[in-house]
């Protein structure tokens, strides 16, 4: 069986995607693909890989939790989609002394040997320290970002470390990343990598983001153009849905507020371009798909 986690990393849209995901079970479950509804192994998944921490699995450990998720049998599943925004940390303590997700390495690996006969893939969102982290300051019940940064430079927190962690940790996972700012454009192809379908497959909610962020003229106009436009390719789509976001985006779903005492216009750029490189260098890592327009 395939293991597909999503781990989500605390970006703006892993939720929709999520929901987008549970949306398509049904259909699915007909090319042998289960999504089980997250409530069913969120809480059950930590506690059982915490408790790995001391002691080792018992044989049958993940036959007994799948079983737990599904009312399928097993043994019509070949692929089983889990999404877990926290499995790697709760938002308030993503960031450790400007590490990001410090303990993802054994979490990993503990999840690796409960499924010690399965094919593991995991997919990852990234976004932009420049917004990323004024989000988990947020969430944290700190007073001040200084205290929260705890000593850290935020030009020095880079998806690119906790990659190439994860790589050396579990080398033998597949990892697909996307960043979070590039969704509108690739959210279908998320979408079908995830469900390992090839990009010819209808799949529903192709898009159901473009809904939530453009506006109500925009996305009938943009429906129309595709009834006209029946055959595109992927690039010739991604160039027309720019085109629509461009003239059509809802400005308080793709803009963010930043108000952060220092956190100054020359800054954010600073951040952003080395979050680009960021990007780039998260490209050139080996066993890493990046997902890009």
């Amino acid at each position: 069986m395939q293991v597909v986690l999503h781990l989500g990393a605390h970006c703006t849209d892993e939720d929709r995607l999520t929901a987008c995901l549970l949306k398509n079970a049904e259909a699915f479950r007909d090319h042998g693909i289960a999504v089980p509804q997250p409530k069913r192994y969120r809480r059950l998944l930590r506690d059982t890989v915490h408790a790995m921490t001391t002691d080792e699995p018992a044989t049958e450990a993940a036959e007994v939790l799948v079983d737990a998720m599904l009312d399928d049998d097993i043994a019509q599943i070949d692929r089983l989609i889990l999404s877990h925004k926290n499995f790697l940390s709760a938002q308030r303590t993503a960031l450790s002394k400007g590490v990001l997700y410090n303990t993802a390495e054994q979490k990993l690996t503990d999840f690796g040997r409960l499924f010690p006969e399965d094919e593991v893939e995991l997919f990852l969102g990234i976004r932009n320290p420049a917004t990323f982290l004024p989000a988990l300051f947020d969430a944290s019940k700190t007073e001040t970002f200084v205290d929260f940064m705890d000593g850290a430079d935020p030009r020095d927190v880079y998806w690119s470390h906790l990659v190439e962690r994860i790589r050396t940790a579990v080398p033998d996972m597949a990892l697909t990343v996307w960043c979070n700012e590039d969704m509108p454009l690739i959210w279908a192809e998320i979408l079908r990598e995830i469900a390992g379908f090839d990009p010819n497959v209808p799949i529903e909610g192709e898009f159901a983001l473009l809904s939530e962020i453009m506006s109500k003229e925009g996305m009938q106009r943009f429906r129309a153009y595709l009834k006209t436009h029946p055959v595109m390719t992927e690039v010739q789509k991604r160039r027309v849905i720019a085109a629509f976001l461009d003239k059509f985006a809802l400005e308080e779903e793709v803009e963010q507020e930043l108000d952060l005492p220092g956190w100054t216009e020359p800054l954010i750029d600073t951040l952003t371009e080395a979050y680009e490189e960021d990007v780039y260098a998260i490209s050139r890592i080996p066993g890493v798909t990046l997902i890009t327009p």
